[in-house]
This record gives C-alpha cells, sequence and structure tokens, in this order.
C-alpha cells in the first residue's frame, strides 16, 4: 500500500510529490481499469460540457456561478456544473444506449476530508435496462479498483471492507429499524403527526431535533449519526428504496412511499448513487420546482430549471443511471485519508 503522506499541500514541493506519486500512479491505473471494463461492455465513453444553463437543482448543492459574454458585450448567466446527469440524459433521449462519463465536476460550499470543490463522478446509464443491474456494476467498479491498486482492503481511519466480497443489501427501511429502532415507513405520509411522530423516535434514539427541523432534516441527521458508521464494514453495503421524497430523480418503487434509488457504502463512505430514472417531464419539473423553493427558503437562492432537459426527458427511453465518486474509490483502494492525497492538482485551500 503507498505511503500516505499527512498533507498535500504545496503538492508541486518535490519531496512532497514524490511522497504522493504512488497514490497518483495507482489513481492512473484504476481509471485505466475502469474505462477498459466499460469498453468491454460496449459502453459509449462521453464528454458532456462543463458550463451549463442550469446546474443541477438539488436543494443542498451549490454551484460556483459564472457569465458567458456575448460577442457585442451582453452577458447571460452560466454555472459550472455539479453532474452531467441532465446532458447524459439527453443522450439518451438521442438515442444513445450505454453510456459513461469521467466527469469533472464542480460543488461550492464543500471542503472536508471527503469534499473537495473541484472533483470527478464517475456516472454510468443503461438504457432499457432495470436500475438492479447498476449494483452489480457497482460491485464489479469495486473489484476492478482493487485489482488495480493490488489491494486485498479497502480502508478508511480505521474501518476495513473487502472489496471482493459480496454486499450485504437492505431497505432503508431495515437499516432505520435495526440501527435506530425507528419504523420509517410508519413517517411517510403528508400529515403533520408524521413529522412529529419522526421527531419524536429520533430523540429516543438519542438524536438531538431542532424545532424547525423538517422531515427531511431529521431523516439526515438519523442517517449520519445512526446509520452510516455502520455501513459498508467487513463488507460493502447496498442501502436501498430510499424514502420517494428526498428521490427526486428516481421513478417510484412498487411501494410508492419509496423510490428506486439505492447507495453504494464502504467503510462508512457513501460511495456511489443510483436510481431507476425518473422520465415523466411534468413530475420532474413539479419535483425540480419544489426543490428550489426550499433551496430558496433555506439559502436565500435558487437555480433555473433546465427546459431543454424537461422537453428532452419527455422522450427519453427507460433507463437507470448511477454516479460513483471516483476520487473516493482511489481513496478507499489507496489507504488515503483526505480527498486531496488522490488529486493531481489540489486546490489550495484558502482557509489554511
Amino acid at each position: 500500500m503507498p505511503h500516505v503522506p499527512p498533507s498535500s499541500s504545496r503538492f508541486w514541493a518535490p519531496h512532497v510529490h514524490a511522497d504522493r506519486r504512488p497514490i497518483l500512479l495507482a489513481r492512473s491505473r484504476i481509471v485505466a481499469a475502469l474505462r477498459s471494463w466499460f469498453a468491454s461492455r460496449e459502453f459509449v465513453e462521453v464528454e458532456t460540457g462543463t458550463l451549463r444553463i442550469s446546474p443541477g437543482n438539488e436543494t443542498h448543492l451549490h454551484a460556483f456561478a459564472t457569465a458567458l459574454v456575448t460577442t457585442d458585450g451582453r452577458t447571460a448567466p452560466l454555472y459550472l456544473r455539479m453532474s452531467p446527469e441532465f446532458a447524459c440524459k439527453k443522450l439518451l433521449a438521442a438515442g444513445e444506449r450505454r453510456i459513461v462519463e469521467f466527469a469533472k465536476v464542480f460543488r461550492n460550499r464543500e471542503r472536508t476530508p471527503l469534499h473537495h470543490p473541484e472533483f470527478t463522478l464517475l456516472e454510468w446509464y443503461r438504457a432499457g435496462e432495470p436500475y438492479g443491474v447498476l449494483i452489480d456494476d457497482c460491485v464489479a467498479m469495486l473489484r476492478e479498483a482493487a485489482r488495480a491498486a493490488a489491494a486485498a482492503q479497502f480502508t478508511y481511519r480505521g474501518r476495513s471492507s473487502d472489496p471482493f466480497a459480496a454486499p450485504d443489501r437492505l431497505t432503508v427501511a431495515e437499516a432505520f429499524a435495526r440501527f435506530a429502532g425507528i419504523d420509517l415507513l410508519a413517517t411517510l405520509n403528508n400529515e403533520a403527526a408524521a413529522r412529529e411522530h419522526f421527531a419524536h423516535a429520533a430523540q429516543a434514539a438519542g438524536i438531538r431535533i431542532a424545532d424547525d427541523d423538517r422531515w427531511a432534516d431529521i431523516f439526515s441527521r438519523v442517517l449520519v449519526e445512526r446509520i452510516e458508521p455502520h455501513l459498508g464494514i467487513g463488507r460493502p453495503t447496498i442501502l436501498d428504496e430510499y424514502p420517494a421524497v428526498l428521490s427526486a430523480l428516481a421513478k417510484p418503487a412498487r411501494d410508492p412511499r419509496v423510490a428506486e434509488r439505492f447507495e453504494l457504502y464502504v467503510c462508512g463512505i457513501e460511495l456511489a448513487n443510483g436510481f431507476g430514472e425518473l422520465t415523466d417531464a411534468a413530475e420532474q419539473r413539479r419535483r425540480l420546482e419544489e426543490e428550489m423553493v426550499e433551496k430558496e427558503r433555506r439559502y436565500g437562492a435558487r437555480y433555473p430549471l433546465d427546459d431543454d432537459f424537461l422537453a428532452a426527458l419527455a422522450v427519453m427511453p427507460e433507463a437507470s443511471g448511477v454516479a460513483l465518486g471516483l476520487d473516493r474509490l482511489v481513496m478507499l483502494a489507496t489507504g488515503a485519508w483526505r480527498i486531496d492525497q488522490v488529486l493531481w492538482t489540489p486546490l489550495d485551500d484558502p482557509s489554511q
């Protein structure tokens, strides 16, 4: 396993680079292995645009804003993408069947050991195939990365996981019952009493709840404090059937309270997020508008909807798609404990 340096500040200093280089070379081998895997399965690697009219419409994600200056001096607002999702779905509408992108994406207000303002999402889509196939794909990604990095175990801060083991699979409701003693499905209705029931159950599990916390806030607190530390320990975990109210881009499952959405966890880290894609354009517009209303309430800002994406969605075939954090995958395979240790040229942190 490569030596992990304590810091990647001044990455260009020869002695710092010499320490980081084994990890970066492992990253290159992992990327090459994943590219080969997708190519062997007839995926087309695409490169979608970085500048967007809309960067995405998730409440808690924050974009970098810029502006287009036309030849006559006028300006129009643009954003750096937070995901390639909308553009990839337009390509599915155009007729592509299997596509993959190693996408540079940008998110503001994010700087932690697991977050960097610029990072890489490995995102792929299968038209006409159920989203359960994506779970098998994710398992393959773990194994390809492990082989490329010569890693028998994935590790992160004292936790380990066998990337070659069959994943543990449980629903979100099962996880809440097992690790927090909460009947999550009982809280999934439109009555105000459901929020109160959820709040009392969370408090009974030892979670501090603020008076103005909404249902989604309580969910996040329980997930982070009681559920995630148990996921992906020893073996990967597939956390399936997310609440529909938290899955704006996913289609409903057989139980309409939940959606065709899963997340992959390894060593307590969320690594991938997959959907059976929603293709109802009117419903998608309604959901994204709700997200932006909530964003404005919380943060005093909102992003425009991509009307071109919604028009394409109306003719997009049934499909499934998943986004996997490539940098986090490299971290797990190499034993790195900060995301900037696996980036060739990390951004200087002005707070340091």
